[in-house]
C-alpha cells in the first residue's frame, strides 16, 4: 500500500509540475520575441520560486516572529510578544548552555571521524580486487539503508543494561562482566566526560560510513594515473603520494562529504530521542526544540531554539556554495 501510495505521488506530482510549466511556456509563446526571451527564463523558476517561498520562507519567517512571542497559558487567549525574553532565557539556563556544548562536539567529532573512517574504508577496499571490493563496500553501505530509529534498536542490544543478577542480553555489558568478572555498566547514562554522547555519536559515525566511502572511492578513482605514477618516478613514497598528490585532488569532495555530514548532525534527532530522550546530558538542539514544543507546550521558546540551529547551519550552507563555486571556477 506504502508503495502504491508514493507510485501515486510521484506520478500525480511530475503530471502537475508538467501541466503547470506547459501551461506558462504557452502564455510565453504567444509574445513577441523580446517579450518571449526576458520571460521564458522566469517561467520555468517560478513555480520552484513560490514552492521554495510557500514551504521554506513563509514558515521561517513565522518561526522568527514566533520566536519573539509567548503564548498564554488561558485558552482562548493569544500570544503575546516579549522581546527578547525566550532567548534570554535560553541563553541563561545552565541546561541550554550544556546543548550547546553537546551540539559543537557533535559538529567537531562526527563529520571528521566519519570522512577520516571513510578515506580509510574506500582506500583499504580499493586494495581488495574487484569482486571482494563490491561485497565489503556493500556490507558497509547497508546501514545507510536503514532509518535512524531502526539503528537505534539495533544499538540498544548493544548499549542498554540489565541490572545485576540478570541475564547480560546486551551485548557490550556481556563483553563486559565476562571480560572484568564487574557489575554491568548503565553506559548510556554516564555523562562524565561525554561518554555517553561519544557512543551516540558512534552510531552516527556506523550510518554516515558507507555514504563517505562511497563517494570518496569514487573520487581517488577518479584521480589521473599520470599525477601518481609522476609522483612514484620522482621517488615519492605512497604516503607523500596520497598525501601530496591524492588528498589535493580530492579536497572538493571531501569538503563536501564533510559539509553534508555536518548538516545531518546538526538536524540530528531521532537516534539521540530513541536511545535516551536526550536525558542524562545527551540532548541536542533539535531534541531541546522538542521538548520545549511539546513537553513543556512554550512554541516560543521552542521557536527559539530553532532560530539558533539555523543560524548555526547557515554558515555551512554558505561555506558549501562558495566551495562548489570555486571547484566549478576551476574546471
Amino acid at each position: 500500500m506504502a508503495i502504491f501510495s508514493a507510485l501515486i505521488s510521484v506520478v500525480l506530482g511530475l503530471g502537475i509540475s508538467f501541466v503547470i510549466f506547459w501551461l506558462l511556456n504557452f502564455l510565453v509563446e504567444r509574445t513577441n520575441d523580446k517579450t518571449k526571451a526576458r520571460l521564458l527564463p522566469y517561467v520555468f523558476l517560478l513555480p520552484v520560486i513560490v514552492l521554495v517561498a510557500v514551504f521554506l520562507l513563509y514558515p521561517a519567517l513565522r518561526t522568527f516572529v514566533e520566536s519573539f512571542m509567548k503564548q498564554s497559558q488561558r485558552r482562548g487567549e493569544s500570544a503575546t510578544f516579549v522581546g527578547f525574553d525566550n532567548y534570554i532565557s535560553l541563553f541563561t539556563d545552565p541546561n541550554f548552555i550544556s546543548v550547546l556544548i553537546n551540539n559543537l562536539l557533535w559538529v567537531l567529532v562526527v563529520p571528521a571521524a566519519t570522512v577520516l573512517v571513510g578515506l580509510l574504508v574506500a582506500i583499504l577496499t580499493d586494495r581488495l580486487g574487484k569482486r571482494r571490493e563490491q561485497s565489503f563496500k556493500a556490507m558497509i553501505f547497508i546501514p545507510m539503508a536503514i532509518s535512524g530509529i531502526a539503528a537505534a534498536v539495533t544499538w540498544r542490544f548493544i548499549y542498554f543494561y540489565a541490572p545485576p543478577g540478570n541475564p547480560q542480553i546486551y551485548l557490550l555489558n556481556a563483553i563486559w562482566t565476562t571480560v572484568t568478572g564487574q557489575d554491568p555498566i548503565p553506559w548510556l547514562t554516564i555523562d562524565a566526560a561525554r561518554v555517553n554522547s561519544f557512543l551516540l555519536m558512534f552510531i552516527v559515525i556506523w550510518l554516515q560510513v558507507g555514504f563517505a566511502m562511497v563517494l570518496l572511492s569514487a573520487a581517488i578513482k577518479g584521480v589521473p594515473e599520470e599525477t601518481i605514477e609522476a609522483a612514484r618516478l620522482d621517488g615519492a613514497t605512497e604516503r607523500k603520494t596520497f598525501f601530496l598528490v591524492i588528498v589535493p585532488q580530492i579536497r572538493g569532495t571531501v569538503l563536501a562529504v564533510f559539509v553534508t555530514v555536518t548538516i545531518f548532525v546538526m538536524k540530528s534527532f531521532d537516534i539521540i530521542y530513541a536511545m535516551t530522550g536526550g536525558q542524562y546530558n545527551t540532548s541536542v538542539l533539535v531534541v531541546e526544540f522538542y521538548t520545549q514544543l511539546f513537553s513543556f507546550q512554550n512554541p516560543g521558546k521552542a521557536a527559539a531554539v530553532v532560530i539558533v540551529l539555523m543560524i548555526a547551519v547557515i554558515p555551512l550552507i554558505v561555506y558549501q556554495v562558495r566551495s562548489y563555486k570555486s571547484q566549478e571556477e576551476l574546471r
